[in-house]
């Protein structure tokens, strides 16, 4: 199955020309979502201590870049 990555979040240059192309719009949201996730409270309750190395952490921040593009498509 291949995950919708919502397309290039901030496209530049000309990609089939050699421009390199950006970021994806599901990194984007990850990323946004990461940041929430290790600034608010929501943090202290998953594992994401040196045991795992904050791999639980980035997965939830997946999760929610997902359900914001399976929002965004409906």
């Amino acid at each position: 199955m291949t995950t919708n990555d919502g397309g290039q979040a901030f496209p530049y240059g000309d990609h089939d020309h050699g421009g390199a192309s950006g970021m994806t719009l599901r990194d984007w949201f990850a990323g946004q979502a990461l940041a929430g996730i290790l600034s608010g409270g929501f943090a202290d309750t998953i594992p994401h201590d040196d045991i795992n190395g904050g791999s639980d952490a980035a997965h939830f921040a997946y999760q929610y870049a997902d359900a914001m593009l399976k929002a965004r498509g409906a």
